[in-house]
């Protein structure tokens, strides 16, 4: 229960960040002059953007702490046994990360307005991330094909339905990035693409960091940390 209020309080911590850079701190009010004259005004459309990706995130977040919190409460049960962690899952995982940080350079590239990199950086991220939910349904197969079928015991129903849920969030993610990939390379609204490609970075990004509390608690080393956090309260 300690790792997922840490969890929980890393999502507050970027929420909390997000809202100070996006200035929902200040006070207009006190705020003399013309609109025109504050630029932190003009990009009041970019602020509600990344305020509510932001809001979005954070319940996403608190669903898969809530998993997290019943993955490790189901863990110590007499019935319980570990499922196996294929080869190809490190090569999933690489492949998320090597699409976030495509994303990333996207990001840069688009705030450069160089347009042909930009769509070669977008271009990468796509199929990377094509790459990482094909890879997710070939583990799937292989689990299957191994015998840890659906309802063979518990810790199989739940790494199907985390990863799952986890990898209908990067199809929905892969909507939204295509559909900015297409207008990229259209050369259309470039504050627009700009705008998406920056939202699809942070979402990748967080997306990332998710899967990565998920892969090292199916590899067993969230069991340790749990144990270190409950050393560190008590």
């Amino acid at each position: 229960m300690s790792a997922i209020l840490i969890f929980m309080a890393g999502i507050a911590c970027i929420v909390a960040w997000w809202m100070a850079r996006q200035r929902l701190t200040s006070k207009p009010w006190l705020e003399t002059g013309l609109v025109d004259d504050a630029p932190e005004m003009r990009g009041s459309s970019e602020t509600t953007a990344k305020v509510g990706l932001g809001i979005f995130l954070a319940v996403v977040g608190a669903l898969f702490a809530l998993l997290i919190s019943a993955y490790l409460t189901r863990l110590s049960g007499a019935d319980w046994w570990s499922i196996p962690i294929p080869p190809l899952l490190w090569v999933n995982t690489a492949a998320l990360a090597a699409s976030s940080v495509a994303l990333q350079w996207a990001k840069t590239e688009a705030r450069l307005d160089h347009s042909e990199m930009l769509n070669t950086a977008l271009a990468v991220a796509l199929v990377l991330a094509v790459l990482f939910l094909v890879g997710q349904v070939l583990v799937w197969r292989q689990l299957v094909a191994a015998g840890y079928v659906l309802a063979d015991n518990p810790s199989n129903s739940f790494f199907y339905m985390i990863t799952g849920l986890h990898g209908l969030h990067i199809l929905g993610g892969l909507f939204v990035l295509g559909r900015t990939t297409i207008r990229a390379q259209a050369n259309i609204g470039q504050a627009r693409v700009r705008l998406s490609v920056d939202l699809c970075a942070i979402y990748w990004h967080f997306m990332l960091v998710v899967w990565l509390v998920l892969f090292a608690l199916f590899a067993g080393w969230a069991n340790s940390f749990a144990d270190l956090c409950r050393q560190l309260v008590t």
